[in-house]
Order: C-alpha cells, then sequence, then structure tokens
C-alpha cells in the first residue's frame, strides 16, 4: 500500500466522496483518516492553532515544539469528534439514504467501508493521542487552573456535540465558542505558561474567526433543516425557522468585519494591515447575497457542491478569508515588532 500524497492534498482541500470499497481499502491510513474525518473542514482547527500561535509569538510566547503538539493534538481531537458525530448519528438511524450527510462526503460506516468496531478503534486511537496532548499541555504549564477549565470545556463539547448539543439549538453556539475565542486562547495560554494577563485580548482578536467558521455550520443547518425536522434534530434553524436562520448568518458574516474594524480603529489592537481580508469582501457578498432568498428546491446548473448551499457559499468566502486573515495577522506581528510605536494599542 503505497502513501498517496495526492489525496492526502484532496482530502485537506474538500470533501471527497467516494463509492467503491475496493478504492477505499487500497488507500494508505493517513488518507482514510482524512477522508474519514473530513479534513476538509477539520481544517480550520489548523488556522485557530495558527491565530493563537502568532498571537503568542507577537507576546513573546511562541515556543515551535510546543505549538507544533498542541496543534496535531486539537486536530485530532476535532477528527476525533467527527467520527464520534458519525458512528452517533448512523446509530440512531439519522445518517440514512435520504439525510444530507451522506450526500456530500465518504461515509465508511454507512457505505460498509467499515465496520462500526472500526470506527471505534480508530475513534479511541486518535481521541487516545488527542488525549495525550491535552496532558502534555497540563504538564507544561503546571497544572494551570485555566488550562484545566478549557480542556474539560473541550471534551464535553467533544462528547455531547453531537448529543444533545445539536439537539437543542446549542451546536451552533459551542461551535463558534470552540473555534473562535476558546481554542485560539487556550493555544495562546499554552504557549504563556499559563500566564493571563493578556490571554482576554487574544480571545477577542479570534473571535471574527470563530465566526467564519460558525457561519458554515448554520449555514449547513440550513440546508439541512427540513430533514432535520423530520428526524426531530433540534438545531437553531429547526427551532427558529429557515427564514431568521438565514438572517442570523447575514449578521454572523457581516460581524466578522465590524469586529475586526473595531479591533483596528477603537481598541487599536490589530494595525490596519488586517484590512486586507477585505479582499474577500467579494465573496462576502456573494454568501449574504444567496441567504436573502430561500434555498433552491432543485440544483442550480452552474452550482457544482450540491447538496450544500448556504454553507457552501460560506465555506467559499471562509477559505479566502481565512487565508487573508493569518496573513494579515503575520504582517501585523513584524509590523508590531519592528516598529513599535506605529500603532500603539489603547
Amino acid at each position: 500500500m503505497r502513501i498517496n500524497f495526492a489525496m492526502w492534498k484532496k482530502a485537506f482541500s474538500s470533501l471527497v466522496k467516494m463509492e467503491s470499497v475496493d478504492e477505499w481499502r487500497s488507500l494508505d491510513v493517513i488518507s482514510r483518516w482524512l477522508i474519514a474525518t473530513r479534513s476538509g473542514v477539520t481544517m480550520v482547527t489548523l488556522y485557530t492553532c495558527a491565530i493563537g500561535g502568532i498571537l503568542a509569538w507577537r507576546d513573546g510566547f511562541l515556543h515551535p515544539v510546543v505549538w507544533l503538539i498542541i496543534t496535531l493534538g486539537l486536530f485530532l481531537a476535532h477528527g476525533t469528534n467527527n467520527l464520534l458525530n458519525d458512528y452517533t448519528d448512523f446509530s440512531r438511524g439519522i445518517d440514512g439514504v435520504d439525510y444530507f450527510r451522506i450526500q456530500y462526503g465518504a461515509h465508511p460506516l454507512y457505505q460498509g467501508f467499515w465496520t462500526k468496531k472500526t470506527q471505534l478503534t480508530w475513534f479511541a486511537i486518535s481521541g487516545t493521542l488527542a488525549f495525550l496532548s491535552g496532558v502534555f499541555a497540563l504538564i507544561y504549564t503546571h497544572f494551570s487552573v485555566e488550562i484545566i477549565i478549557l480542556f474539560a470545556f473541550g471534551a464535553l463539547v467533544l462528547l455531547f456535540y453531537t448529543w444533545p448539543l445539536k439537539h437543542i439549538a446549542l451546536g451552533e453556539l459551542s461551535i463558534f465558542l470552540i473555534w473562535g475565542p476558546i481554542m485560539a486562547s487556550g493555544v495562546y495560554l499554552v504557549l504563556a505558561g499559563g500566564m493571563v494577563d493578556t490571554v482576554w485580548q487574544a480571545a477577542l482578536a479570534a473571535i471574527p474567526f470563530g465566526l467564519s467558521v460558525v457561519s458554515i455550520n448554520i449555514g449547513k443547518h440550513i440546508d439541512k433543516s427540513a430533514e432535520d425536522r423530520t428526524k426531530k434534530v433540534g438545531t437553531l434553524p429547526v427551532v427558529i425557522g429557515e427564514k431568521a436562520a438565514r438572517y442570523v448568518n447575514m449578521v454572523v458574516l457581516a460581524l466578522i468585519y465590524l469586529v475586526i474594524l473595531y479591533l483596528i480603529f477603537v481598541t487599536q489592537y490589530f494595525t490596519p494591515v488586517l484590512l486586507i481580508v477585505l479582499i474577500a469582501g467579494k465573496r462576502l457578498l456573494y454568501a449574504i447575497g444567496v441567504h436573502t432568498k430561500p434555498r433552491p428546491v432543485e440544483p442550480p446548473k452552474e452550482w457544482p457542491a450540491w447538496p450544500t448551499w448556504f454553507s457552501g457559499f460560506a465555506f467559499y468566502h471562509n477559505r479566502l478569508f481565512s487565508n487573508l486573515f493569518v496573513l494579515g495577522l503575520i504582517a501585523d506581528v513584524i509590523l508590531r515588532l519592528t516598529l513599535p510605536g506605529f500603532w500603539p494599542v489603547r
């Protein structure tokens, strides 16, 4: 079995669909894990960890090896969550032939590529590795109370996101908190050795990215709200209705940029170099524009990503915004370090 680097790249950049069990069995272990855990989406964890690391670098706390261990652990934890999500929904009869999840990417358990036992084995292995990364973080920070709290919160969300949080309209809030302020500030806090004086600024600085991530999640839940209503999955769009959810997501998308403007011109935590994210403005307008109308009944001929619609446009925006945001943060840190008086923090 040869290593398929081309598949690694594909799995990181998109949600891979696969029909042939023979093709699945021919893949290397890493390719299978990346596809099964939907790494095209779990990439957001790497971005959040990068944000926490860059902000720690800005404040003189960056330790590359420590950052790498924590980032790998969190990436594995996200993938572990997706394995549990698929296992739980499949076992409860939610992931079926007519359900949204089956249509947009490979589902090894539903498609018979492997058994429940195999899925649980993969869950246990990746979960154990993620747990060991968390233990390392605790030891490195001398069992900081703040790290313990963040570790416990993350573990609870990992275990309870699929049920009951997603079923009581709290899944979206959990996604925002985890992949925005909590994860980024957690990475920052570990690198800072548990020092909390500046961690709140790092948490605030990560809010725009958290909003961009949850915009995808809300969009996905709108896309499958009809199916979720039938299966009694109480996501936010199911509880408040599709129209209200579309307007909530438009506000979320707009807030991404309003918070950045606040951090540049009010608190001056960021320098104006972060305005580079405005290059993603065209994609933002696309995403907001489609949210002004109900989801099409049939897939438009020119749209390749069906059944995703709102989530597809939010994802399209997120990819460019994420790259620009991280690039802007790096440039911002370089400016702060080389010209410390250029844009003083208020």
